[in-house]
């Protein structure tokens, strides 16, 4: 089986910061690209920061560009997001996927159940 769970997520006012954790058991996350979503209520998903395989290609959003960093622990099996200078606008429900190609959102890659992420003004 693969589990993957996500982690960090809280309430925090605007400009302060936030780190995700998502960590995978059942494979080597070496071999897989990883990506961050988010969806925001009456919102659709959308991608924040993903790679494609072994990290061969790197995507962040736009309105993250500066302020979110993604990185990866193989050795812990973890992937990481860290959010700096947060807004209002990055209030979501925030899910990591595992898959050959992260990027692509696909439902045949791996999902975490997400870890809710809340911005106060």
């Amino acid at each position: 089986q693969v589990q993957v769970v996500e982690s960090g997520g809280g309430l925090v006012q605007a400009g302060g910061s936030l780190r995700l954790s998502c960590t995978v058991n059942g494979l080597t996350i070496d071999d897989y690209g990883m990506a961050w979503f988010r969806q925001a209520p009456g919102k659709e998903r959308e991608v924040v920061s993903c790679t494609t395989w072994r990290g061969l290609t790197t995507y962040y959003a736009d309105s993250v560009k500066g302020r979110f960093t993604m990185s990866r622990d193989n050795a812990k099996s973890t992937l990481y997001l860290q959010m700096n200078s947060l807004k209002p606008e990055d209030t979501a429900m925030y899910y990591c996927a595992v898959g050959y190609d992260g990027c692509s959102g696909s439902p045949s890659n791996h999902w975490g159940q997400g870890t809710q992420v809340t911005v106060t003004s």
